[in-house]
């Protein structure tokens, strides 16, 4: 196993750069918009990644009806600094000016990030990404709840079982259908029959829509 380092110019051992811009610090430091628990007034939430394979990011959206401009932005992360920052920086973004239409936050992107902060070391770029695709989600959810189906730009599956082939989107479902436990979980898609080191993310994804879908 190799160990990373950082040297006294700011390097690792590849020659990458580790240095934080002050941007990144001050986000870090003192990150916009985060909160403790989920807020009661909100009418979007998205959710990426798993605390099961490292980052995972939840953002909350108050979007006033009238306008279709985001009026609040909340956000929990179990990342790093960088998703910290990241997301810190993207809900500034995202309520900056009274607000972005829901069209113009859709196309905010990873680069946007990128650029709010200052950049980030390579290694860390990946964590900026999770902000743009979560705020993505909570759009769509936006328009689920108020039946602005055709609005809905749907991300890509992604396998939580890949043995048994149970998707995010088969989770989703089964709690549409009336789950509420895992074990009911288990008994209607198989999930962890073929691969048991996915239950963890899957208790998260059934938690997570549980919630999502309490308030529809």
């Amino acid at each position: 196993m190799s160990l990373n380092y950082q040297s006294a110019d700011g390097q690792d051992q590849t020659g990458q750069s580790w240095y934080y811009s002050a941007e990144v610090k001050e986000h870090f430091f003192k990150p916009k918009n985060f909160t403790t628990k989920p807020p009661e007034d909100y009418n979007g939430l998205g959710m990426v990644g798993s605390p099961a394979c490292g980052d995972m990011l939840k953002v909350w959206i108050k979007v006033d009806e009238k306008s279709g401009k985001i009026k609040d932005f909340k956000w929990q992360t179990f990342g790093c600094a960088s998703a910290i920052a990241s997301t810190s920086a993207l809900s500034g973004l995202a309520t900056a000016n009274g607000g972005l239409t829901l069209e113009e936050a859709r196309k905010i992107s990873y680069k946007d990030i990128l650029n709010c902060l200052g950049g980030l070391p390579e290694r860390k770029v990946h964590c900026s990404v999770l902000g743009d695709k979560a705020l993505r989600s909570a759009i769509n959810d936006y328009y689920r709840r108020t039946n602005q189906l055709d609005k809905v730009a749907e991300e890509g599956r992604r396998f939580i079982d890949k043995v048994v082939r149970v998707t995010d989107r088969d989770i989703e479902q089964a709690v549409l259908d009336g789950v509420k436990t895992m074990e009911e979980l288990q008994s209607k898609t198989k999930i962890g029959t073929g691969d048991r080191t996915c239950l963890t993310e899957a208790e998260e994804l059934l938690k997570f829509y549980l919630e999502k879908y309490a308030k529809v």
